[in-house]
């Protein structure tokens, strides 16, 4: 749930808004969240030679230290969600990846499907994201859209479509 109120500036010099802002890429005056889940794909690649049990392990680390991450970030600044807070779509993205088959056509599908979900935020994405607050409420709807897109990644590839 993104906020237009007036909000105090992040500070790149203070890592915990450099990660909240997705080492930057939050900047961004138009769609940081996109360019946020660009962040995510070199981060993925470094992953994905991993087993997936350290995926997993890492990705689930990822969200809880994001929880603290975009609450104390929302805090500094102001204002809950703050559009430049992209820690959410780079762990959204990360989720999305987990169970993917490897190479870049389906990087690329995991990044459309993610971020269809992320801005389309079908039920009850858009539930959660309207209703459940603080750093939790920034992560979780972004994690439910990577569980939809990993969810439809994985039948893409059983039903063999590509």
């Amino acid at each position: 749930m993104s906020s237009e109120q007036q909000s105090n500036p992040p500070n790149m010099g203070n890592p915990v808004h450099l990660l909240a802002f997705g080492f930057g890429s939050g900047l961004s005056p138009k769609a940081p969240g996109t360019l946020g889940t660009l962040v995510g794909i070199p981060i993925y690649l470094a992953m994905q030679p991993l087993p997936l049990v350290y995926y997993l392990t890492i990705t689930a680390v990822a969200f809880l230290i994001g929880i603290w991450l975009c609450e104390q970030t929302s805090r500094d600044l102001g204002v809950h969600d703050h559009g430049g807070i992209v820690w959410d779509e780079i762990v959204g993205y990360l989720v999305t990846m987990a169970f993917a088959p490897s190479g870049w056509f389906w990087l690329m599908i995991g990044f459309i499907l993610f971020r269809f979900f992320d801005i389309v935020k079908p039920w009850p994405i858009r539930w959660v994201d309207q209703r459940v607050e603080g750093g939790f409420g920034i992560m979780v709807d972004d994690l439910i859209a990577g569980v939809f897109a990993a969810f439809c990644l994985v039948l893409l590839n059983q039903w063999e479509w590509f």
